[in-house]
């Protein structure tokens, strides 16, 4: 396999686990207001305006986590605490920690 074609493996991944994957949870565990929850946790991704504190605001050499600070491990402990509270505090918990976890696979999970 080609480095440009892992590339774009790895491009689609990112944005499928970001905007495809998140159905799948909301009709798992949120079923009855499953579209509600879908688009409460795309909003999570304005996590990624920390990205225009950035220079390059874009880096894919970079790996997000624990560089933005929207992206530090302090924030992600915040977004853990944030399981604990019920209705939309709890989905948006899961849309950040979900964010989380894509851009963390998406840095350490393929090869630079």
């Amino acid at each position: 396999m080609s480095p440009s074609d892992i590339s774009l493996i790895k491009t689609c991944t990112h944005y499928f686990l970001h905007l495809v994957f998140p159905v799948f949870i909301a009709l798992l565990f949120f079923r009855e207001n499953w579209k509600k929850a879908y688009f409460i946790m795309l909003a999570t991704m304005l996590v990624d305006a920390d990205h225009l504190f950035a220079h390059p605001i874009f880096d894919p050499n970079r790996g997000s986590i624990g560089f933005h600070f929207l992206h530090s491990y302090y924030a992600i402990a915040v977004y853990f605490l944030l399981l604990f509270f019920k209705g939309n505090i709890r989905i948006i918990g899961i849309g950040l920690l979900f964010h989380m976890l894509t851009d963390f696979q998406d840095f350490y999970f393929w090869p630079h």
